[in-house]
């Protein structure tokens, strides 16, 4: 909202500076956002009339102006302009006249004729653009005044940032009794007399809508003068409010729109058919917009018609024909009420927001109509003369908008403000606020004005109180309350310690949505369906996912196709798995690598990474639950992983806590990929209870170490060797450790060699020899019979 001080201040006129006003206005709730001058800064240019004009002797384009600026003599200027004329009054800047932008102005010679000033267009007096040349001055500008005086330029536009629910604000009248009650003054506005009927001329009205539009007033005025031009006053409070004029009729109801805050429109009456109705748009109808747009009318929109066609979109713009034009000499002026809902989001559907819209949208006073519609047909007729028709007026009471009374607790009061305010301040604030006040002992019933649609709580009233009272008078306190802390279990390992091990393993952190287009969740997902939701975002956003690993994919070739070719994300969230009529939601940490291992460097060749890079990652986050022994790799097969390159990844309980693998071939083709993906995902409840770490006295007594070597078939995993000799062995086995595995000349063909080493260790004594013989025998005996076993010799 933006607007003149002057035309504030000509409302209620505190004894504060701008300053002081627009820190007052802030602190209330009212920011401001911006504060400019209306005007450029000159000096010594005052109003003149040319008297005569006379061809330059020696310049085609220049013409020689004797110029009245009511001084004993008339001054001689030479002027380019195209539109000065004799009798026309402008703006003169009189030698010594400094303009905006620190142009002086000097006595010259002109092409051998002397000047002694110069004529003004708007421009050059930032009082606007000028594109139409020399600024025309009313008939009645007094000659020889100051130009600064005779515009009031010595003004501000202040501009202010409103919220959404501060709609009684979008007007001069709301912004004036803001500041009457901050100031705890009056507001004194002279709004003009009563409008006189002296026609019989009226429009009838239908109201098909009534939820929409409960309140309809129209009233006809015929015989206004189509050369009548918008006085000075008019022009200037429109612009210093961000406005443009165009033409009387259309400044007369912009004006009103901001002085009150009620939009209004003008009909050409001629060019109306029957009765006025509202009512919704019917599939098929189009309207031409004011704005040159011709538009398809959406069923269930609002609009204002005649009995033939659409004449406007109610409360957002009107229809090119039925507009006011030059030639126009009898209108149709309207004012209504139109339910918020019926407007929000309408304009943005068309393409358009206009300030109607925005104040529609938003909340305009359902009282407001009556005398919004009398102060536009006052100034009408004060200017443009004609005659007025009796005001129709459409009211549906049942579904206008009800005034609600709320209770106000003294106590609660001061709960919430953290500072009791006397029960004769909280009367005398909302009553300056407009409200109605009803003391109920300690307590009060407080009826909101109809120009308050926020008003509907309890806080609501409080936050009043506080705006008026001033934050800055209220006490700073820390708030008090009970602080519990939450016992956290030591086995927790936090996500954070998670994060920070795979960041440390050079993993960025991504975050992808949590809607998936369905064709990528059939690719890598597709036993689950993913759940649909009913208004998607947009079509390739339309179902929920059931595994990060779409998103992170999708992220790995974003950055492949941006020739970032070495990636590793990582991702923790939830994933949507439907089981029958629920939604199972798990909490997963997941990640992606692709390209090289380690950077390029000069120390080491640079290698693919591969399955076993990330299973050490992975191995590394599994490390700070427990021992890694304590994990099993399964080699699973998974529809997005590549077979025989995929692992299942179970704890010590038996439990399915993750997957890893290999992105499968056809999907890397199928997505465009150029190199290999590599995936993982892991329950993050696998990390909730943790093995706690416990002191283990060391041994005093020497190990002794055993290394082996076996051929078994090349089939069986490292995974079930190790289990064959932990199962086979005795308390005396201390550690399990593969150090080589070797296929080629000297083995069979489908075998493999595998070394291990056994330590062996007792914690009470020496061992011998002996008895590390008998711990070998059943370790030896268990692989001859378990896995066909031999040793390599």
């Amino acid at each position: 909202m933006k607007f003149s001080e002057h035309w504030l201040r000509e409302w209620v006129d505190p004894k504060i500076s701008t300053e002081e006003l627009s820190v007052l206005m802030t602190m209330a709730g009212l920011e401001v956002e911006a504060i400019e001058p209306v005007a450029g800064e000159f000096t010594s240019t005052v109003v003149g009339q040319v008297k005569n004009i006379e061809p330059h002797p020696d310049a085609n384009k220049l013409q020689v102006c004797q110029v009245d600026v009511g001084d004993s003599e008339y001054l001689q200027i030479v002027c380019g302009a195209s539109n000065v004329a004799v009798d026309m009054f402008v703006p003169v800047a009189k030698v010594g006249a400094i303009l905006p932008g620190g142009m002086n102005i000097k006595k010259a010679k002109l092409r051998g004729v002397e000047s002694f000033g110069m004529l003004c267009s708007s421009k050059e007096l930032g009082m606007g653009e000028g594109v139409n040349g020399l600024m025309a001055l009313p008939v009645d500008a007094p000659i020889g005044k100051d130009i600064r005086e005779y515009f009031w330029l010595d003004d501000q536009s202040i501009e202010l940032s409103l919220t959404p629910n501060r709609s009684d604000c979008l007007g001069i009248a709301g912004i004036a009794r803001e500041v009457a009650t901050l100031c705890k003054t009056t507001v004194t506005a002279d709004e003009g007399g009563e409008v006189k009927i002296t026609s019989d001329k009226q429009f009838p009205v239908a109201i098909t809508a009534a939820e929409d539009c409960p309140r309809y007033l129209c009233q006809v005025i015929e015989g206004i003068d189509p050369a009548a031009a918008t006085p000075v006053w008019i022009q200037e409070a429109l612009r210093r409010s961000g406005l443009r004029s165009l033409g009387l009729v259309v400044d007369i109801t912009n004006f009103v729109l901001l002085e009150l805050g009620q939009p209004m429109h003008a009909f050409d009456l001629t060019k109306i058919n029957g009765a006025i109705q509202v009512r919704h748009a019917e599939q098929g109808e189009s309207l031409s917009l004011l704005d040159g747009q011709q538009i398809d009318l959406l069923p269930g929109t609002l609009i204002i018609a005649d009995e033939t066609t659409p004449l406007a979109l109610a409360g957002i713009m009107g229809g090119a024909d039925s507009a006011v034009s030059d030639t126009t000499t009898s209108i149709v002026l309207e004012s209504a009420f139109f339910n918020p809902l019926s407007i929000a989001g309408r304009a943005r559907s068309y393409g358009l927001h206009t300030d109607s819209s925005h104040r529609f949208e938003r909340g305009v006073d359902p009282a407001l109509q009556q005398r919004a519609l009398a102060r536009a047909a006052a100034l009408l007729l004060k200017t443009a003369g004609g005659a007025a028709g009796p005001v129709v007026e459409v009211v549906h009471d049942a579904c206008m908008p009800t005034r609600n009374t709320v209770l106000l607790r003294a106590g609660r009061i001061e709960r919430v403000l953290g500072q009791a305010i006397s029960a004769d301040d909280v009367v005398d604030i909302l009553t300056r606020l407009g409200m109605t006040v009803t003391a109920e002992g300690e307590n009060w019933q407080v009826t909101a004005p109809s120009f308050r649609f926020d008003i509907n709580i309890e806080e609501d009233l409080i936050e009043e109180l506080a705006r008026v009272y001033g934050y800055g008078n209220l006490p700073t306190t820390l708030p008090q309350s009970a602080a519990y802390i939450q016992p956290i279990p030591e086995g927790c390992v936090p996500l954070s310690r998670l994060q920070d091990i795979l960041v440390n393993r050079g993993y960025q952190e991504a975050i992808t949505y949590s809607f998936i287009d369905p064709e990528l969740q059939q690719l890598f997902d597709p036993e689950q369906s993913g759940i649909a939701l009913t208004n998607p975002i947009s079509a390739d956003m339309s179902v929920m996912r059931t595994s990060h690993w779409p998103g992170l994919v999708q992220a790995v070739l974003h950055n492949l196709n941006r020739q970032q070719v070495d990636v590793k994300f990582f991702e923790s969230g939830l994933k949507f798995v439907p089981q029958g009529n629920e939604i199972k939601q798990e909490n997963y940490l997941s990640g992606v690598v692709t390209g090289n291992h380690v950077p390029e460097q000069w120390a080491q060749k640079p290698r693919p990474t591969d399955f076993f890079d990330l299973k050490g990652d992975v191995e590394s986050l599994l490390a700070t639950v427990s021992d890694i022994e304590k994990f099993t790799f399964v080699a699973e097969e998974k529809s997005a992983l590549h077979p025989g390159q995929s692992a299942a990844i179970y704890s010590d309980s038996g439990e399915k806590i993750g997957s890893i693998g290999t992105l499968h071939p056809a999907l890397e083709t199928r997505l465009g990929l150029s190199q290999k993906v590599f995936l993982f995902e892991i329950a993050l409840k696998c990390f909730e209870n943790a093995a706690i770490p416990q002191f283990s006295a060391l041994s005093k007594f020497p190990s002794i170490r055993r290394d082996l070597a076996v051929v078994i078939d090349e089939k069986i995993p490292l995974n079930q060797l190790k289990d064959v000799v932990k199962n086979a062995a005795t308390d005396l086995l201390d550690n399990f450790q593969l150090f080589d595995v070797y296929q080629g000349k000297g083995i069979d063909s489908g075998r493999k060699s595998v070394a291990f080493s056994l330590t062996f260790q007792e914690r009470s004594r020496t061992l011998e020899e002996t008895d590390v013989e008998e711990a070998m025998a059943p370790i030896l005996a268990a692989l001859t019979d378990q896995l066909d076993a031999t040793l390599r010799q």
